[in-house]
């Protein structure tokens, strides 16, 4: 039986299909990403991570038991060391001046995303989950689509980073909360739900397409 968060992937469709098997994804893991292209990705999602690390500390806040509170606040180190540190080496050997990354500009999906995440703090729990939980299960779907790939050590680590066994099992954490909590939902709360996971998957696919055209 299909369960809540499930529904919400095909209610997003065909963005979720799209940004799961997008041209950038498959690219990557083939190494025929243009180099370009690559450095626009790493200084808009840097940007992004950066957004992303604050609605971690909102789902800190929103978490309902110290369980939940432990599992977001243990994926914010995460982000504040291991992914913080991926950046750092993909940028110098990518040959990105830290002039060109530090406080970059705002692409115009990097700052709809920001507006998303800033209407997602506004409401609930269920909110924060509903724009969490897509971008990065989209991450952990494509991920481990190309799991098998070996392309250059900046683009494997990447692949790598998510499609570990803890990255997997956070996303699902998301995924459990957010179907434990739909139950207590009425019927405009799920749809503001649906509503916030769809535009998050609509914006994955224009985040992807953004950064060929800024080439």
């Amino acid at each position: 039986m299909t369960d809540f968060a499930d529904s919400l992937v095909q209610a997003a469709e065909p963005d979720w299909t799209n940004a799961t098997t997008h041209r950038f994804t498959v690219e990557l893991a083939d190494d025929v990403l243009a180099d370009e292209v690559w450095r626009n990705y790493l200084i808009q999602d840097y940007a992004f991570v950066e957004t992303l690390t604050s609605l971690v500390g909102y789902a800190v806040g929103k978490a309902p038991t110290m369980v939940e509170k432990t599992t977001f606040a243990g994926f914010l180190s995460v982000l504040t060391g291991a992914e913080d540190a991926f950046f750092k080496r993909a940028f110098a050997a990518a040959g990105v001046a830290g002039a060109d990354w530090a406080g970059a500009a705002d692409s115009d999906v990097t700052a709809a995303f920001k507006d998303l995440f800033a209407d997602a703090w506004k409401g609930s729990y269920a909110d924060v989950l509903a724009v969490f939980l897509p971008v990065e299960w989209v991450y952990l779907t494509w991920a481990t689509a190309q799991a098998d790939k070996k392309p250059r050590v900046a683009y494997d680590e990447w692949i790598v980073l998510h499609n570990v066994p803890e990255f997997r099992e956070f996303v699902m954490f998301m995924k459990g909360e957010l179907n434990r909590v739909s139950a207590t939902l009425n019927e405009v709360e799920k749809a503001r739900v649906s509503e916030l996971f769809s535009r998050a998957c609509e914006l994955e696919v224009a985040f992807f397409d953004s950064v060929y055209a800024q080439s």
